[in-house]
């Protein structure tokens, strides 16, 4: 306990509430096509449904109390989070059971795919496909996470991170429970059924192109997302969902800050055609680290250029002449298989029994 005062929530920033014309007008554009023009009047109804949820705040429709193990019982925990937890918590056993196979999370990080504006296959799915290769052929289970999907695929939203950790840690619940807000329409988030994916592999491996000498925004949002996984609260209840002051007060109670990821290996694998790859990778190999995540040596990261200043439109016969660059994606799989293998079999990375002085 500290005798710090409880500082109170900030406020002053313009509220973005929309009046009732505007609400229905957005609402209302996803019924443009003529073919709804039938059922107008159904979409009336609709729409006043949903101006009500939006006009009431109803985030989380269906709720129970969240019963024993939690902070306050009777608190009315959100359905959709208590399945997400459950989901997690089912893949983080399956992850410790010492006679679970050895399973990887590959992440293809490009929005581009031969199914949608772009297409053509990625680069970074052929570079993706060829570690998958080498990680099977070690022994391997492997789960593939394509982000492109959320170009490509009806429903498939990774919604922004709202910054709730800098009010104060305690409000970034593990899983996220900022998503979905059904009453503001953000809902079909993905990152849901992604949390358990990162829970349930013992290593993980991105592989991602440099857009503007930075991630790729599906990967970005993906990141985002995961700061509740790096000192996330794991009961909503303790801080009445999202209630500012009582989180402030947690935090400055003492908080611990779980690192709910933490002691899985990575590997990283960069590439672009003129600029950024070994910031990136840099970048992307820091933010694991910071989550505690276990580098897999100096074969696991890789950057590279293909196509240097080369056309785009023949990016692809550049990466057929690279023979090297997919032998180095093996290598960064293989490379991950072992240090999984190591992890697993009990060996500790060195300075694993030293607790840091400074948290978050």
């Amino acid at each position: 306990m500290t005798d710090t005062p409880t500082p109170p929530a900030r406020k002053g920033q313009p509220d973005p509430k929309l009046d009732r014309d505007e609400f229905e007008r957005r609402y209302r554009l996803a019924f443009t096509d003529p073919a709804f023009d039938a059922h107008r009047a159904s979409i009336d109804r609709l729409t006043a449904i949903a101006w009500d949820a939006y006009d009431e705040g109803r985030k989380a429709p269906h709720t129970h109390p969240a019963g024993p193990g939690f902070d306050d019982p009777s608190y009315r925990l959100s359905d959709e989070w208590r399945a997400a937890r459950d989901a997690i918590d089912a893949a983080a056993q399956r992850q410790r059971s010492a006679g679970s196979p050895d399973r990887l999370l590959l992440v293809c990080a490009s929005p581009r795919s031969e199914h949608t504006c772009p297409g053509e296959m990625s680069k970074t799915w052929r570079l993706l496909d060829a570690a998958r290769e080498a990680a099977t052929a070690a022994g391997a289970e492997c789960d593939v996470l394509e982000l492109n999907r959320t170009t490509s695929e009806y429903g498939r939203t990774i919604h922004p991170c709202k910054g709730c950790v800098s009010t104060a840690m305690p409000l970034c619940h593990w899983p996220c429970s900022c998503y979905p807000n059904h009453g503001l329409g953000q809902h079909h988030d993905w990152m849901n059924e992604i949390y358990p994916l990162w829970a349930g592999a013992h290593g993980v491996l991105i592989v991602t192109p440099v857009h503007w000498n930075q991630a790729t925004s599906p990967l970005k949002l993906m990141m985002d997302r995961l700061v509740c996984a790096d000192g996330g609260n794991p009961d909503p209840t303790s801080t009445h969902g999202k209630d500012a002051e009582r989180a402030k007060r947690i935090e400055l109670d003492g908080w611990d800050y779980p690192q709910h990821l933490a002691g899985r290996a990575f590997s990283v694998i960069v590439h672009g055609d003129a600029e950024g790859t070994q910031p990136v990778r840099h970048a992307l190999a820091d933010w694991l680290r910071g989550m505690g995540l276990i580098d897999a040596g100096a074969k696991s990261q890789v950057d590279r250029f293909i196509g240097y200043y080369e056309p785009y439109a023949t990016s692809h016969d550049a990466l057929d002449r690279d023979q090297a660059i997919l032998e180095e994606s093996r290598n960064a799989a293989r490379a991950l298989v072992e240090r999984v293998r190591q992890l697993r079999a009990g060996e500790r990375e060195a300075g694993d029994s030293l607790e840091s002085p400074r948290q978050k």
